[in-house]
């Protein structure tokens, strides 16, 4: 299984898309929107910000088994 590295994510508030790096070994809790300049955090239950707001999952939630 080949890991995606890359996504996009959609900021809550100003509704912008942007590309986004994520990192392969953790799970990244804070991000700052390059357009509005507000911080997301991950929803409630979530591990980290791109597995609430961007169209993958991060590389660790990736690698586990369904």
């Amino acid at each position: 299984m080949t890991l995606k590295t890359t996504a996009t994510l959609t900021c809550p508030k100003c509704g912008q898309a942007q590309r986004a790096e994520m990192p392969t070994d953790a799970c990244q809790f804070f991000y700052e929107c390059v357009h509005c300049h507000v911080v997301l955090r991950p929803k409630q239950g979530d591990c980290c910000v791109f597995c609430s707001y961007a169209d993958v999952r991060c590389p660790p939630k990736q690698g586990e088994k369904s």
